[in-house]
């Protein structure tokens, strides 16, 4: 056998390992942010030597390769690809990358800054030029579902500002977060102090988010009727103002329904009534309806959809005691039969992996900067950064010359993150 003669040759070639930096950076200079973001004027900054557009740039250019620390930006200030790929004229310091997010996200409520709003409208547009939505026809209408919930960002052990006791234990934030389309793609970020209910603050948001995604919607989709939008919250969201802001905006809903002090008993009891049954198997049964009831007195009845099931044998033949009634309902705008809404919101689900996408492939669960503000203003810029990288893994989605060895409707951004950006090339 003989051996292969490998030979070591040194040439003058650079080599960068941000090669997808590349398609970021095309995505990104089509969007209309050097304009607005050379209009604004920070009173502390009025004239700063690297532009508000390339600070900006230069943190997404980081964040695409899931790094979410200021001091990241340093071991790209000598790699000319870097720049060039995001149209950066000089990469800043770590320095000033932290510095003008603190003197933006202060100053956010001057009227010559609002940095938050130009990052929040960029994203708009982005989803607008790129985002691939899939209908789903319900009741002889098509609908885009937007999922809205909370996930808590775990930064225990800090002293940063806004970091509390959360729901789930631990101290951190409680960001709310909402999702357009069975794709994933983020509409809005909002970072909320972790002891901060879900509940509170919602309802103007959602007001934002719908419109945003109306917009979205109207230029995404082609057809003699523009998709509605379908809202879908936890129970922690169960309130009539949800319900009043939805019907504003001429949405639909489907958001599960708190039960608060009522038993499982007295559902089960009520169900027996007026519900479907159905026994699956032996010691199950199965109790489907809707009926129409106000979600607080003085408020307009609407329809509640459930499913409550009693089970007094387990699936592997233990006879129970005491039987186990488990009590699914939801307020629904839907007004097709319960069997075709119920299957609906198990899908809600799916924004899980969408939390971990953020959390653990961006690293930004612990957000970088001890000022609330600040970690706002980052997760605004998550928001555009994880739709870059979105709009990239549903591009590649049925690609010959990108293969999966599986079908699937969406990738993980860790994918395009460690092919896209990580590949050297001189």
């Amino acid at each position: 056998m003989v051996r292969p003669i490998v030979v070591w040759e040194e040439g003058n070639e650079v080599l960068s390992a941000q090669r997808g930096l590349g398609i970021i950076g095309t995505l990104f200079t089509q969007l209309p942010l050097d304009p607005r973001f050379n209009r604004t004027r920070i009173p502390e900054n009025l004239h700063p030597d690297i532009g508000h557009r390339d600070v900006v740039a230069a943190y997404i250019g980081i964040l695409a390769q899931g790094k979410s620390d200021f001091d990241h930006i340093e071991a790209y200030r000598a790699d000319p690809f870097f720049g060039l790929s995001l149209g950066i004229a000089q990469v800043p310091s770590s320095p000033t990358l932290r510095q003008r997010r603190d003197q933006a996200a202060a100053r956010e409520d001057h009227p010559l800054v609002h940095w938050g709003t130009v990052i929040r409208e960029s994203t708009v547009t982005l989803l607008q030029q790129h985002a691939q939505l899939t209908p789903i026809t319900m009741d002889g209408h098509r609908y885009i579902p937007l999922d809205c919930d909370v996930s808590p960002f775990d930064n225990g052990k800090t002293q940063k500002e806004g970091v509390s006791r959360t729901y789930k234990g631990t101290d951190g934030y409680a960001p709310m977060m909402g999702y357009l389309g069975h794709e994933g793609y983020a509409l809005a970020f909002e970072l909320r102090e972790g002891k901060q209910h879900r509940q509170k603050g919602t309802p103007p948001f959602l007001v934002q988010w719908l419109r945003d995604a109306q917009t979205i919607i109207s230029q995404r989709i082609d057809g003699a009727e523009t998709p509605r939008i379908l809202v879908r919250l936890d129970s922690g969201n169960d309130s009539s103002d949800n319900i009043d802001v939805i019907r504003q905006e001429q949405a639909g809903f489907l958001i599960k329904r708190n039960l608060r002090q009522q038993s499982p008993e007295v559902w089960l009891d009520r169900v027996k009534q007026d519900g479907v049954k159905s026994t699956p198997r032996e010691g199950k049964t199965v109790y489907r309806g809707a009926f129409e009831e106000a979600p607080r007195r003085g408020h307009a009845p609407e329809r509640c959809v459930y499913q409550v099931i009693e089970r007094t044998v387990t699936a592997d033949g233990q006879i129970l005691l005491i039987p186990n009634i488990k009590v699914a309902a939801y307020w629904a705008s839907l007004t097709a039969p319960p069997d075709d809404v119920l299957p609906w919101y198990p899908d809600h689900g799916t924004m899980e992996p969408y939390h971990s996408e953020v959390k653990t492939d961006m690293d930004l669960e612990r957000l970088p900067s001890g000022k609330f503000a600040t970690n706002r203003l980052v997760l605004h810029l998550a928001c555009l950064t994880y739709n870059l990288l979105r709009v990239i893994c549903q591009a590649t989605i049925g690609r010959e010359d990108v293969p999966l060895r599986k079908a699937a409707q969406r990738r993980r951004i860790r994918t395009v993150i460690q092919i896209l950006s990580s590949v050297p090339r001189s």
